[in-house]
């Protein structure tokens, strides 16, 4: 008997019935629009489905930006339906990996509509929002855009009560943030906030929060606060942590906040000078540079410069060191510490 051809009930193993059917061509990104703004829940979380995986390319993601994508987004993250805010988000932070995504956050005032979402009760829908934050923060114009939005006094509160996977990136954000503005972020508390999180179990939170101190403490008023509030010693104890860039975020902190007359005395009055003498010997350059510039900005002070004398010839031996900066800096230092008037 002939074997005859059967049709299976079964879908092939190429359709996915989560996801809205494309159409043909130039149309097809047209019709998602449409589709995402369907009245109908499943209609558009199927259209965003198939969104999700668009925007992965580049030339998809400059379309669906040029077409109105991101006007129709920012109604969707405020949905009722929390499956369609979750995918809406991560459409966006899908699209800001692009460099033209970024530019179009800034463009169609994107971040504000994300701003709406800091208490929606899902959590995978923060940790988008917070991821799209962080992407758009890397990029100068970018971190001006979230100061501007006045999200920093929010972000900042959200440190005390936020998953420990959200508050990462929250610090991350706020680390942009504060390359270009500080002022918002002081005025809110923030170094007593990083303070707390040094002494956090996880080592990305204390990375990140000593990260976020090394750049709040780059203007004057940023280091007035971090002696105000005493950190030093607590930077002091994560020079000895077992993650090198804790360490690095560490020393690069007391780098700068040690510029003033005052800061290099606290640094000095902690025991700065002792714990950071063995990171001159490090694995990672960065926390061998950090010390070593560090070392250099105490050994301004009369009582510094007395207890790095005897240590130059260490000193010396780093100006041979495989690192272009580090035997920059090494230089520099030994001139410092040998220095008379």
């Amino acid at each position: 008997m002939a074997l005859l051809p059967r049709i299976s009930s079964k879908l092939p193993p190429d359709i996915d019935p989560t996801k809205a059917p494309l159409a043909y061509g130039r149309r097809a990104l047209p019709k998602l629009n449409e589709e995402l703004q369907d009245p109908e829940v499943l209609t558009r979380q199927r259209a965003l489905m198939a969104l999700c995986d668009l925007v992965h390319d580049p030339e998809h993601a400059y379309t669906a930006i040029s077409l109105g994508f991101l006007e129709t987004l920012k109604t969707l993250v405020t949905d009722e339906d929390s499956t369609v805010r979750r995918k809406a988000t991560e459409v966006l932070y899908i699209i800001v990996t692009h460099n033209v995504g970024r530019t179009g956050f800034l463009e169609h005032s994107v971040i504000p509509a994300l701003a709406q979402l800091l208490n929606d009760p899902v959590d995978i829908v923060r940790w988008n929002m917070h991821y799209s934050l962080k992407l758009v923060s890397e990029m100068p114009l970018g971190a001006v855009g979230i100061v501007d939005s006045g999200l920093v006094p929010s972000l900042v509160v959200k440190l005390r009560t936020e998953l420990e996977e959200i508050q990462e990136l929250i610090l991350e954000t706020l680390a942009g943030c504060l390359r270009v503005e500080a002022f918002e972020a002081l005025a809110s508390g923030a170094v007593a906030v990083f303070k707390e999180k040094l002494a956090h179990p996880s080592v990305a939170i204390r990375s990140r929060a000593a990260q976020a101190l090394m750049a709040i403490s780059v203007p004057r008023e940023g280091k007035d606060t971090i002696l105000e509030e005493d950190v030093f010693p607590d930077l002091v104890l994560l020079l000895e942590d077992a993650d090198a860039e804790v360490r690095a975020n560490a020393a690069g902190t007391l780098m700068y906040a040690a510029v003033t007359t005052p800061g290099k005395y606290a640094a000095i009055h902690a025991d700065a000078i002792d714990a950071l003498l063995p990171l001159l010997d490090d694995t990672k350059s960065k926390v061998r540079l950090y010390a070593i510039k560090a070392l250099t900005m105490l050994s301004e002070a009369p009582e510094g410069r007395r207890a790095l004398l005897g240590r130059v010839g260490h000193f010396k031996e780093k100006t041979a060191d495989p690192s272009p900066a580090v035997r920059r800096a090494a230089e520099i230092a030994v001139a410092v510490i040998e220095w008379k008037p």
